[in-house]
């Protein structure tokens, strides 16, 4: 199978190596989300129709528009420009947050020939360049094939040990539960284009990923236009505090402590109940 995959590979890079190029993709994404909402004796009943209002505006959180440019070596990755998601979700006089990033001010630049990337994100206000080295992921090829639109994609797959945070919130306390999952994140490339590249910080396969399902996450490809007569100037975010992306994680740590601390303090009216299962 890799011996297969390697001649494609080489097989076809040299037209993309021959000449100037540049691809566009565009991928849309979306997230299960698991909840249970309910009432209790003692506090105010929450209706089927707002219980479906919830979990239909949750979902919507996750359902977001991407493009990725790309050429031989680097790409930018960032979300299609649409007016802003309101900055909470009212349920019964609750207002419930999504903790994140910047969102569609958000620019993902990688350099497979570098291993590197950089991604300018917002973090409460404050804009942030995180720059390091490109994640590795040890990818188990198959012979396993699927067309995605006109491409015959093979499958790939990479396990990895993650941690997921159980909260609920009834009769008004806070619980949080954090348990070690493990997580299998499958990858549908095509060596047709043969760019070591893919939605998000998804690399290293020898082939464009066209779709990435992980955890409870799907990441798949709708559209691509080679040559456009458009062309994008792909090039490094410039502007932000630069950190590391294990200091961007500590951060994003503190921010999120600091979240629920304010969701403990204003504790949900008596007898009504939350549960989500972030992560994983």
């Amino acid at each position: 199978m890799r011996n297969l995959v390697l001649i494609v590979f080489l097989v076809t890079s040299f037209v993309i190596n021959a000449q100037s190029f540049q691809g566009k993709a565009i991928y849309k994404t979306h997230r299960k989300v698991d909840m249970k909402i309910g009432g209790g004796p003692g506090g105010a009943a929450i209706s089927d129709a707002q219980k479906a209002q919830f979990e239909a505006m949750m979902k919507k959180q996750f359902q977001k528009t991407f493009v990725l440019i790309f050429d031989k070596d680097a790409s930018i990755y960032k979300e299609e420009k649409k007016l802003n998601a309101p900055a909470g979700i009212p349920v019964n006089g609750m207002k419930v947050m999504v903790m994140g990033s910047g969102g569609g001010s958000d620019v993902y630049y990688k350099n497979t020939k570098k291993n590197s990337f950089i991604n300018k994100t917002e973090i409460m206000g404050k804009r942030f360049l995180i720059k390091d080295k490109l994640p590795k992921y040890d990818w188990k090829l198959t012979s396993e094939t699927k067309n995605i639109g006109v491409y015959t994609c093979y499958k790939a797959t990479y396990t990895r040990e993650v941690e997921r945070t159980n909260m609920t919130v009834e009769d008004g306390e806070v619980k949080e539960k954090k348990e070690k999952v493990d997580v299998v994140t499958t990858a549908w490339y095509t060596p047709t284009i043969p760019v070591s590249n893919g939605p998000s910080n998804y690399s290293g396969l020898p082939g464009l990923i066209l779709e990435i399902q992980e955890g409870k996450q799907t990441i798949i490809c709708s559209e691509i236009v080679m040559n456009p007569e458009d062309k994008v100037k792909i090039e490094e975010p410039k502007k932000g505090k630069k950190i590391s992306q294990k200091e961007y994680e500590k951060i994003m740590a503190k921010k999120s402590k600091e979240m629920m601390d304010q969701f403990k303090s204003r504790r949900n009216s008596k007898g009504n109940s939350i549960e989500l299962k972030i992560g994983g």
